[in-house]
């Protein structure tokens, strides 16, 4: 059996928190490999809805859920977020939770920075969840984060809390923001720490290293989606992480041959949340409609998603940057009633016609699509559960986007609820 890995193929909401709760079924371990509390992962249990936004999905199944290294730790927001699902009736002990003791921590000053710069930037604003998860990450890449096992060292903290501030403190000043005061900084970890450390208790590379030499399951969680990587997306509006797949070794600690197959959440049609190009956003009662259908409204932001139709241009440059070998499509419901759908094949620039996204941002904002038509469907796909309950036109609609893509489409969501899933392929027979 292979590992699997899940990732965003498009501006991340995909649907994989449904997508990721199905497949914790069949996963002994699930991984949470990059990124902060600005992701959000929504699971439909029967008549429960649990909203995750750092817990790993499998956390909802009592299986194994591990917070790996690569992402950035909102201590106060984790354990708001552990109190909240444990109302819920989920019980969240040490044994069901690990976190990584070398990932680094999102402290409130990383939170004031990131919203002021926000404000400060006007109409440059890149449209951040003003969470600290940018702020975080520099600090981590500038070798002055404080790290989940620091919280440990109560002596070590003063000289790490000041290399901190040195390079803080000068920042805030200049964004007409007072000082931090490190002893009461110090005193707020300090606080937090035995609630925090009772769930890092042993290194993780070595407890996943483990179950993969005893053959158990292992997924990997990814967070956002493939356009909003640092690298590979629509730069400078993007995430501060590598979302992609090969994130899933470095963030988690395990080899690249570990990964296992790779799965590439794929929505009917296009979405994303904040500021950036977006080559086939519609402006019309089609994205109103869709909008409205498919309820997309951001699960940690509450932020409306900007809607369009399908781009097989970026969903084919995402399956390439990610070695996806399968997509799990989603939201196919949502076009139902649609007497005409539209995909992007294609871009124009100028006089250029262009297979991909290019890395500029002046020629991704002057890119326009190439349409393809297709003939919409009637019927309702609405809990279709096999093939055999699909309308025809929407069989071609799924048939022509695997044709598009060059990839298979392994599964089939067509509700929010789990069990509401149509399996071609298991991703874990590899």
């Amino acid at each position: 059996m292979a590992n699997v890995a899940v990732v965003g193929a498009q501006w991340g909401d995909e649907g994989k928190g449904k997508i990721v709760d199905w497949l914790s079924n069949r996963a002994d371990v699930v991984v949470r490999f990059q990124g902060g509390h600005n992701a959000g992962h929504t699971l439909v249990v029967g008549e429960t809805v649990y909203k995750l936004s750092l817990l790993p999905s499998g956390v909802v199944q009592g299986k194994p859920s591990v917070i790996g290294n690569g992402v950035v730790v909102d201590p106060w927001a984790l354990l708001d977020e552990i109190a909240r699902i444990e109302a819920q009736g989920v019980s969240i002990t040490p044994e069901v939770l690990i976190l990584a003791d070398n990932a680094c921590l999102i402290l409130p000053l990383h939170r004031d920075l990131d919203q002021a710069r926000e404000a400060q930037a006007g109409k440059t604003k890149i449209g951040t969840t003003g969470r600290g998860i940018g702020p975080a990450y520099e600090d981590k890449a500038g070798r002055r984060a404080i790290r989940v096992g620091d919280l440990a060292d109560p002596e070590s903290l003063d000289a790490k809390i000041e290399r901190l501030l040195a390079h803080h403190d000068a920042l805030r000043k200049g964004l007409g923001l007072a000082g931090v005061d490190a002893a009461a900084l110090k005193a707020e970890l300090l606080t937090m720490a035995p609630k925090i450390l009772r769930f890092a208790t042993q290194p993780v590379w070595r407890m996943l290293e483990k179950a993969r030499r005893d053959g158990q399951r292992i997924l990997f969680e990814g967070a956002q989606g493939t356009l909003l990587d640092v690298d590979h997306g629509t730069y400078p509006y993007v995430t501060s992480s590598n979302t992609v797949a090969g994130q899933a070794a470095a963030g988690s600690g395990l080899g690249p041959r570990s990964v296992g197959y790779v799965l590439g959440i794929v929505k009917a049609y296009t979405t994303r949340v904040g500021e950036g190009p977006f080559p086939t956003e519609l402006f019309d009662d089609d994205g109103k409609r869709i909008a409205e259908r498919g309820r997309e409204f951001g699960t940690v932001t509450g932020r409306a998603r900007r809607c369009g139709w399908f781009d097989a241009v970026l969903a084919r440059q995402s399956i390439a940057i990610n070695g996806i070998e399968g997509v799990a499509l989603t939201k196919l419901d949502v076009l139902d009633g649609f007497a005409e759908l539209k995909i992007c094949t294609g871009y124009r620039l100028g006089d250029e016609t262009l297979d991909y996204l290019p890395a500029g941002l002046k020629a991704q904002e002057g890119i326009e699509p190439i349409w393809e038509t297709i003939e919409g469907w009637s019927e309702s796909t609405q809990g279709a559960r096999s093939w055999k309950d699909l309308p025809a036109n929407a069989i071609k609609y799924v048939r022509r986007i695997e044709e598009l893509i060059g990839a298979p489409v392994a599964l089939l969501s067509t509700s929010p609820e789990r069990d509401d899933t149509i399996l071609m392929r298991d991703p874990f027979a590899g």
